[in-house]
């Protein structure tokens, strides 16, 4: 019977539809259940059956509408209050109401707002423990404070801000309170105990103040003026840092005091008025040395008018002090004509710098050039540049004496690198020239040795051949053998004639190779 009636319920809840519905759940023996959220506690509404449920739905909707009425109130009432504190209660109670109150609808609006509210609450809470707290903390500071009177007002201050800070929970409230409360009475009794002992300091600083008296009387005819005024100053510190002393001797013992100390200033007024005269003299003598100054600022004979600064400068150090008031202006005045002329001194050094700076740049085009140069075999151009470069230095005006010497001599260095492998080069030259000159001499001269020889040896055959010609004998073969010789002979003769055209032509040929070649051509 039961399963039959459950089927029914939970089909009949699947048909309700109101606000926040998903919040709860129907469970198998009828309870319907507000399920838990950040905010919620999981609780059991009520227990519907097929027999109460639309009385129960009805009811428990009915309720709902009341607690968002209540909640309502709450909120204006929030909304108009300035002080949060004061509805802590109300929203505790109605937080522990929407706790337990049995309706249907949408508890997470409601819960969601409480929440709201108990976290402004909280905060609010927490800075009113913060300070507090403060106060507190203040307090026990002041329990060991030596300031009877003030510290006496600063605990009247604290007791009239506790009352006007607001609500704190009772536990931390009374916690705090007596802390304040064992602080103030730990001051009260150092604070009677010291005024027993005050009586006592009356007389100790009694003897402290005639001390300080005697002292300034004493020093009162000093005319070391820095030291004695530095010495009433300290005196007059102490006087500050001794407490009061009996009624009648106080004011005895402070005009004893104040008329030593009025006695050695009265004198140092009067040593003072005295410098003062000696410092207008010196400002006439500054003055002068100003105006001397600024009569030679735009100068720009640069050595003299250097030299004659210094000396200003000297004889402003030998000048005493002047006014403070007018010390500054004619230093200024001193100063600016000094920066007149050496910012123009320092421009014109300056422009120098550059001319010599450019100068530097230029050698060093050279001195590169001439670094390229020193390995050429060009000679007869480089030897051309080499001197042009020379020149083109010699042109050049000087460079910063920083750079010293070294560019000359590098420069130099590469001059004397290049002529040295020129002059080598040269000598090479002409010892392969005299050993080719020799070889060639050699050679005509084996030629005509050769040729001579050779002529001899055919002037030999030819005489051989025209004497076997005279001595042919008769004979069958006379003839053939005359021809054959006389052909001989003209072949001879033929060759004889050559041989001597060629020795001609050795010997011309020996007698045109040249005596010297050391002077040909460096290409």
């Amino acid at each position: 019977m039961l399963q039959e009636q459950n089927f029914d319920l939970f089909g009949w809840w699947n048909e309700q539809s109101f606000s926040g519905k998903e919040l709860f759940n129907l469970v198998e023996n009828g309870d319907l259940v507000l399920l838990a959220n950040s905010n919620i506690k999981e609780r059991v509404i009520a227990t519907i059956s097929p027999e109460n449920a639309a009385v129960v739905l009805k009811n428990l909707s009915e309720k709902f509408t009341a607690v968002e009425a209540k909640l309502h109130e709450l909120e204006l009432e929030w909304q108009a209050t300035d002080d949060k504190l004061k509805l802590n209660e109300k929203v505790s109670g109605f937080k522990e109401y929407l706790e337990h109150v049995s309706a249907l609808g949408d508890f997470k609006i409601l819960a969601a707002l409480v929440h709201d509210w108990e976290h402004t609450l909280y905060v609010l809470t927490e800075e009113n423990h913060a300070a507090k707290l403060k106060l507190t903390e203040l307090a026990e500071e002041l329990a060991n404070s030596d300031q009877w009177k003030e510290t006496s007002q600063a605990f009247r201050d604290i007791a009239d801000k506790w009352k006007q800070s607001g609500h704190l929970d009772k536990q931390r409230n009374d916690k705090l309170y007596n802390r304040i409360e064992a602080a103030r009475k730990a001051f009260q009794e150092r604070k009677r105990l010291h005024h027993e002992e005050e009586e006592k300091d009356l007389l100790v600083n009694l003897d402290l103040k005639i001390d300080l008296v005697e002292q300034a009387e004493s020093i009162a005819r000093s005319e070391d003026w820095k030291k004695t005024t530095e010495a009433f100053q300290r005196l007059t510190e102490e006087w500050k840092t001794i407490g009061h002393t009996l009624n009648k001797k106080n004011e005895e013992l402070w005009q004893r005091f104040q008329a030593a100390k009025t006695a050695f200033f009265e004198k140092k007024r009067e040593h003072s008025n005295k410098i003062q005269k000696e410092h207008e003299a010196n400002y006439a003598a500054k003055l002068a040395l100003v105006e001397r100054a600024e009569a030679i600022k735009e100068s720009r004979d640069w050595n003299a008018t250097s030299q004659a600064y210094a000396a200003l400068m000297e004889e402003w150090k030998k000048t005493g002090r002047v006014p403070q008031e007018k010390g500054d202006e004619l230093w200024k005045r001193f100063n600016e004509a000094q920066e007149v002329f050496f910012d123009a001194k320092k421009q014109h050094y300056d422009a120098q710098r550059s001319v010599l700076e450019n100068n530097y740049l230029l050698k060093k085009e050279i001195f590169d050039r001439a670094e390229e140069l020193k390995y050429s075999n060009q000679w007869s151009d480089a030897t051309i540049e080499m001197m042009e470069l020379l020149e083109e230095w010699k042109k050049i005006g000087p460079i910063p004496r920083s750079y010293g010497d070294k560019m000359w001599e590098d420069f130099n260095a590469a001059r004397k690198f290049f002529f040295a492998r020129k002059d080598a080069n040269r000598e090479q030259r002409k010892q392969y020239a005299e050993s080719q000159k020799a070889a060639r001499a050699q050679h005509a001269r084996d030629i005509i040795h050769n040729l001579k020889a050779d002529l001899k040896e055919e002037e030999e055959k030819l005489i051989d051949f025209n004497n076997a010609i005279e001595n042919i004998t008769p004979g069958k073969k006379a003839d053939e053998l005359r021809r054959h010789l006389e052909k001989l002979v003209a072949e001879s003769t033929q060759k004889i004639k050559k041989l001597k055209e060629k020795n001609e032509q050795a010997e011309k040929d020996m007698n045109a190779i040249p005596a010297d070649n050391s002077e040909q051509a460096d290409n």
